[in-house]
């Protein structure tokens, strides 16, 4: 699926920088940039390299300068924004901007045209820009490129004492080499400029961003006759074919795409978008699932959510087991690590969800992949999980005399809704949390089935969630509103209608008879569904938000309170199909609901899906604008659908 952008799409500059591109290189490094090629954020990057996968970034290159020179005049082909209010805005000769499998630009410039393509291998920092210019004038051209650069940590910004060394075709700064390859003309040149991030503004973050050039590359194109630039930037020295760059690109994409076997044009374009989440890590030696770009790590709850679509629903099923091997080395005290240990850091296992969603991943991937070797090999692990449920572990989270899980205590905040300002907890969920009891249910069934499948006697897994069925029916159902309560806490909260309970229709092993689930689905869909995700409280609370943005404190205390979330409306989906029997007609049904993604994955991030959107009306992107859940779980109801 392609996706075009003309003139009409870039008015101005402002419109011109909505949407971006993003290609990743599995290190956690990417290529980011808007579709008029400006840094709109202090995370843009024309290169953003990784030293240590995954986390390590560096914004090596921010952002490059184009300029189309002739003996008469400069035409600048790039757009930016500066501090102070200038900016430039080459925009205006840009025809098109396009988007499958690598971002191309072309710009019409009195007579000249110039068509511009980035791409990004696989497992290396290197970016490759090449430019085709075809100049139909009397007289010769010369298109200088100017890369910007920062080199310093992701975030972070260049200090004015931060030198740079050029030795010809190599910059070293901070302790990190960039090399150059151009069959262009090298010139020494420094200047330094700031950047206005007006992205970065909206949500109070650093407004502007400082950065520095200390070469031109340049190429002369004689009248009537046509030129081909190519640069490659990369951390490695001899990296030479361009050309073989942009094929490399276009084809692990391509080959993501047949692996899965979508029939849906947007499902083969998420099965594209799933893989650039993938990432080696170098401290565990094996992949895992990065949670969202530009902000985000990865982290356990995010893996857990978004590798059944990711992974498995593409057809990665080494990828899975890698990932989940790796998490089973670091299971402790039956948690499953939030963040994964940098250097001498511990791992954090701040989550309780996390574990039980570890045992649903793994009862899923043998659901597809048939490996029941993998399941003997994390049974322990999966023993250990249930036993330090039912005894106690950390953070409160802990087997109730009825059977249920209570998790949260103090400050500490272990359900997905995890926001913590100060003292303040703006989603307090310590008690019995819907969705974790869900959870916590649907892993004793699979251990129960694993039990019969490994040929083991008697363990109690089936007695146990019979037990905990009927406690979550006697304590959860909400007559009166036709629901589940959110929580059991004996707070106001229990009683807030939110998006977690879809969770007990769409597990695998439900509690509820089909009724219950079917009021549900109504329920969440009546106060809480919007085309784009589920709103996280109904909007008819008091407590509901309609806005997200501003400075941070504005931003958490609305993040779980009304903001609309993509990744809940797939187990919204997979929900509407259990209760409507995967009819040909709930298929069809949701088929439809799905078109409207299109228009959600034309806008922010071309080709993937965000994190957030506003509650109250959600018409833009916000948050990461491109999320791995968001991505994973609506491939899941492509999945479910074809």
């Amino acid at each position: 699926m392609k996706w075009i952008y003309g003139k009409q799409d870039i008015k101005t500059l402002e419109r011109g920088q909505e949407n971006c591109y993003l290609l990743t290189n599995g290190l956690g490094g990417f290529s980011s940039l808007t579709m008029i090629g400006s840094a709109a954020r202090n995370d843009h990057a024309l290169l953003m390299g990784c030293t240590q996968a995954p986390n390590h970034r560096y914004n090596l290159i921010h952002r490059l300068r184009e300029v189309l020179e002739t003996k008469k005049e400069k035409k600048v082909l790039s757009s930016q924004e500066f501090d102070g209010g200038t900016a430039e805005e080459g925009y205006r000769y840009l025809s098109s901007f396009t988007f499958e499998d690598t971002p191309v630009w072309r710009y019409e410039a009195g007579g000249v045209q110039v068509r511009k393509e980035i791409g990004m291998p696989h497992m290396e920092n290197t970016v490759a820009v090449v430019y085709e210019i075809e100049n139909e004038t009397l007289e010769a051209v010369t298109l200088q490129v100017t890369p910007f650069l920062q080199f310093v940590r992701k975030g972070e910004d260049l200090k004015e004492e931060q030198n740079f060394q050029w030795d010809g075709n190599s910059v070293i700064s901070n302790g990190i080499g960039l090399f150059f390859e151009t069959n262009g003309e090298i010139l020494q040149k420094e200047e330094t400029e700031t950047c206005y991030y007006s992205y970065d503004v909206c949500d109070g973050r650093r407004p502007a961003g400082r950065t520095k050039a200390v070469l031109q590359i340049s190429l002369r194109v004689p009248a009537r006759k046509t030129g081909r630039l190519e640069i490659i930037a990369s951390t490695c020295a001899g990296r030479k074919d361009a050309e073989g760059i942009l094929a490399d690109t276009k084809q692990y994409r391509q080959e993501l795409e047949e692996r899965a076997g979508f029939t849906a044009p947007m499902a083969k374009v998420l099965a594209k978008s799933a893989g650039q989440f993938v990432s080696r890590r170098e401290s565990t030696d094996g992949k895992t699932i990065l949670a969202g770009y530009p902000f985000f790590e990865d982290w356990g709850r995010d893996t857990m959510i978004a590798l059944p679509g990711v992974c498995i629903s593409t057809g990665q099923y080494e990828t899975a087991k890698e990932i989940l091997r790796t998490f089973a080395v670091h299971e402790k005290d039956g948690l499953m690590p939030n963040l994964f240990p940098e250097g001498k850091n511990e791992p954090r296992y701040n989550t309780v969800d996390a574990a039980l969603l570890f045992i649903n991943c793994v009862y899923l991937y043998y659901q597809a992949a048939g490996d029941l070797d993998f399941v003997k090999e994390v049974w322990p692990v999966m023993e250990r999980i249930v036993a330090n449920y039912q005894a106690g572990t950390r953070h409160g989270i802990r087997m109730d005399e009825d059977g249920l899980i209570l998790a949260g205590e103090g400050l500490d905040q272990v359900t997905w809704m995890d926001v913590r300002v100060g003292d303040l907890l703006p989603t307090p969920r310590h008690g019995k949390p819907v969705e974790v009891n869900a959870y916590w249910y649907n892993a004793l069934r699979i251990m129960e089935m694993f039990a019969s499948e490994l040929g083991m006697e008697y363990t109690g897994y089936g007695v146990l969630s019979d037990k905990v069925r009927t406690s979550f029916r006697q304590q959860f159902w909400n007559e009166e509103k036709g629901c589940l309560k959110d929580l059991i806490s004996g707070t106001k909260a229990d009683t807030q209608i939110r998006c977690n309970q879809i969770w007990a229709v769409s597990m695998p092993f439900g509690m509820m008879d089909e009724e219950q689930e079917r009021q549900v689905v109504r329920t969440v869909y009546e106060k809480l569904y919007t085309p784009y995700g589920l709103r996280t409280l109904e909007e008819a609370d008091e407590e509901f938000h309609p806005f997200y943005g501003g400075e941070m404190i504005k931003r958490d205390l609305a993040y779980h309170q009304g903001t609309v979330w993509v990744f809940p409306l797939g187990a919204y989906y997979l929900a509407y199909l259990k209760v409507h029997g995967y009819s040909e007609e709930a298929r069809q049904h949701v088929r439809k609901q799905l078109e409207v993604m299109e228009s959600a994955m034309r806008e922010g991030c071309i080709g993937q899906l965000p994190e957030i959107y506003d509650g109250g009306n959600p018409t833009s992107s916000k948050g990461c604008f491109a999320q791995a859940w968001s991505v994973g779980e609506i491939l899941r109801v492509y999945e479910a659908v074809e």
